[in-house]
């Protein structure tokens, strides 16, 4: 078990972002185990033709499908708006002896790994076809899909750093992951090692991954210590573009004689945040007809928009949860009580 005790002011040091690196580097534990990542497997089978002629062998090596994966991968996201290159050169400016270090150690009771002591031997080297690599496997694997990525990370950026300002710590805590526990200024983190200890004045670094799922991942002092997790909506991502069907988006009937079909819709896909390009992809709608729907959505107060960079990322209110999710259950009991009817009535 992992505790990270907060000082008085730790909470006020907690902050969020994520990281184009860190999803590579999960993507590579996907690739190695579909099995352990079904979430993941339309993802799987769509990259692995163009995956053809590209040899990952030395990122497999550093990456296996379970187990300690060297730091220098992945080192702490400096910033809230990702750039994949100022974290590539981070990882090239990693010091040969670091380098060297990390790929020699093992885990207690562990023996090394042979293709990572031959790493090891040459780590400037190392470094460099490393970072080479990860820029070809980007373009080939993550790079056509990162938008929709993206949004999701970002939307729950959105939402985790609400709950932060009106609950405090525990409402960023609370449901984050099963394996994570919030109790007296001390979070828990279910894993197989034993760590008590502070956060040593610098807070945590809270970063939302789709590849870490079903699992967490976590950093220690003296590193940045960080908490990597799967974001709300990730069961989601890999969903087809298009209208809804059955099962999926589709408004529940009074929702969409309360507000119309289509802000019906919008408000139903809008349970994962998204962008206007993203939304207009979902629905098979044009990116005008999305924004003059969510400009009505927006002056009801049942969603709002958030800019980041360039980009405004939009998510429902509390009272468009509200309203959504009402809608829903109230479909889901007339669908069995119709259900339960069919089956009493005669010669059913």
């Amino acid at each position: 078990m992992i505790e990270l005790v907060f000082a008085p002011d730790d909470v006020a040091r907690v902050r969020f972002a994520f990281s184009p690196l860190w999803e590579m580097v999960r993507s590579l534990r996907v690739l190695a185990d579909p099995s352990g990542h079904a979430l993941h497997l339309p993802w799987a089978r769509t990259v692995r033709p163009r995956l053809r002629g590209l040899d990952l062998g030395p990122l497999h090596e550093l990456v296996p499908s379970w187990g300690y994966i060297p730091d220098f991968l992945t080192p702490p996201p400096v910033t809230p708006l990702p750039d994949l290159g100022a974290e590539l050169d981070a990882v090239r400016a990693t010091p040969p002896e670091v380098v060297a270090a990390e790929l020699r150690w093992t885990e207690r009771g562990d023996s090394a790994v042979p293709g990572r002591l031959a790493m090891a031997d040459d780590p400037a080297r190392t470094l460099e076809t490393v970072a080479d690599l990860l820029e070809r496997y980007w373009a080939a694997a993550l790079e056509p899909f990162w938008p929709r990525v993206r949004d999701l990370l970002e939307g729950d950026v959105l939402r985790r750093a609400h709950a932060l300002a009106a609950r405090g710590a525990e409402g960023v805590f609370a449901g984050l992951h099963d394996a994570v526990g919030w109790r007296a200024g001390t979070l828990s983190i279910d894993r197989r090692w034993e760590f008590r200890g502070g956060l040593a004045g610098r807070g945590l670094l809270l970063v939302p991954s789709v590849f870490v799922w079903p699992s967490v991942s976590v950093m220690l002092p003296p590193y940045q210590a960080m908490l990597s997790y799967p974001p709300t909506g990730v069961a989601t991502l890999w969903e087809s573009g298009g209208p809804p069907g059955p099962g999926g988006g589709r408004a529940p009937g009074a929702l969409a004689a309360l507000i119309g079909r289509r802000r019906a819709e919008l408000l139903t896909v809008l349970a994962t945040p998204a962008s206007t390009t993203e939304l207009a992809e979902r629905m098979g709608v044009t990116a005008g007809a999305v924004s003059q729907h969510l400009g009505v959505l927006r002056a009801c107060g049942l969603v709002t928009g958030h800019r980041l960079g360039r980009r405004v990322l939009y998510v429902r209110t509390p009272e468009g949860d509200s309203l959504a999710v009402s809608a829903a259950a109230s479909a889901r009991a007339r669908t069995r009580h119709g259900e339960v009817a069919l089956r009493r009535a005669p010669g059913c």
